[in-house]
């Protein structure tokens, strides 16, 4: 169950990152599907591999993040990767240490998430194959939405200073919005599209930043690029961290001992499907082979609605929910804002030391 859980995990936060727009939200939703692997390998005993997996992965996503803030910095604030392109020429050394980092959450060898990434998915293909499937195929989404990432900020023309040109699906969600502006407390969501800003936008001069911020970024990227080392899987000599914390994790973790043809042979699958997912976002964003739209869809770009989902249950009056919620969500909700007001109060009266205690006001609905 565990294992299922990371790898469902893993695959729904990979291709929410693939429709954003935001530099840091690409990085945010990476963040979850990467936890999501370390989950795996825990639920398919390889308790040694979910911590190198978190090495190697708190080396490129710190220098992902800490590359994207330089990139916001040198972009005078600018979060929105539509409005940047061909930024490898104004910000050399943010670029080629941003680089790295892609090219090791990718999985493309020799960099640290490379052997990581595998030796996930070696376990999980001992457990399940089905789990190994799901595993690899998001690692190819992983793939495909770095590349879209670094292809959109650091490649192309200069879109600088270009107002946002909205997609195929933006446009058609800005008009349902446009239609009705309440939609979203009360047609569901279709109607809970993100308008674009068409609004005015300074002149933006990209440069790169000061030593301050690039130093650490060369350093993450030297530890990003040689951190999968600390264990490589052809030799039992070669695999010092699985023998450094065999003494914690081996007495309750899964064996798995495959050949060296074995081990070489899904290296080469892994390099394989990292490298199609490069060439793929290659061909979409560089070559404009393929509409984007294809991959980039409303459901991506929306989380799946799963956060409309909890606001529209959650936090929007009753008065606008559907008529068939009404009846008994209002009962259900009055009867928990009553009984957590009454439980505050009660903690409150009974409590030592004074202190103030905050009760949310009992709304009737």
């Amino acid at each position: 169950m565990i294992a299922w859980v990371g790898v469902i995990t893993a695959l729904f936060a990979a291709t929410i990152a693939m429709a954003q727009t935001d530099i840091k939200k690409v990085l945010a939703y990476s963040t979850v599907s990467q936890l999501g692997y370390m989950f795996l390998a825990v639920g398919v005993g390889g308790y040694w591999v979910a911590i190198f997996h978190m090495i190697t992965h708190a080396f490129f996503k710190a220098l992902l993040f800490l590359g994207a803030g330089s990139v916001i910095h040198g972009m005078d604030d600018e979060q929105d990767m539509r409005r940047m392109g061909a930024l490898r020429k104004a910000m050399p050394i943010t670029a080629g240490a941003f680089i790295v980092g892609w090219l090791a959450i990718s999985g493309v060898p020799p960099f640290s998430g490379f052997w990581s990434k595998d030796e996930i998915l070696t376990y999980a293909l001992h457990q399940n194959v089905a789990l190994y499937l799901v595993g690899l195929f998001t690692a190819l989404l992983t793939a495909f939405y770095m590349s879209r990432q670094v292809f959109l900020v650091f490649y192309g023309g200069e879109r600088w200073n270009n107002p946002i040109e909205p997609s195929t699906h933006e446009a058609h969600s800005d008009a349902e919005v446009a239609v009705d502006p309440e939609a979203p407390a009360e047609g569901g969501p279709a109607s809970a599209a993100v308008t674009v800003d068409e609004g005015e936008h300074h002149d933006v001069h990209p440069h790169e930043s000061p030593w301050t911020m690039w130093v650490p970024l060369v350093v993450l990227a030297v530890f990003a690029a040689i951190a999968g080392f600390i264990n490589l899987p052809f030799a039992n000599s070669t695999k010092w961290l699985e023998n450094w914390l065999e003494p914690v994790t081996g007495r309750y973790g899964a064996v798995v001992d495959y050949s060296n043809g074995t081990i070489i042979l899904l290296l080469t699958i892994s390099t394989i499907v990292a490298l199609t997912g490069i060439g793929v976002a290659y061909l979409v964003y560089r070559r404009k082979k393929l509409p984007a739209d294809v991959f980039e869809q409303p459901i991506f770009l929306h989380g799946w609605y799963y956060d409309w989902a909890v606001t529209a249950f959650m936090a929007v009056p009753v008065a606008s929910r559907p008529t068939r919620w009404r009846g008994s969500t209002a009962r259900s909700s009055t009867a928990r804002s009553t009984a957590s007001g009454r439980w505050l109060a009660t903690r409150a009266a009974s409590s030592a030391a004074p202190r103030r205690v905050w009760c949310a006001p009992t709304r009737s609905r």
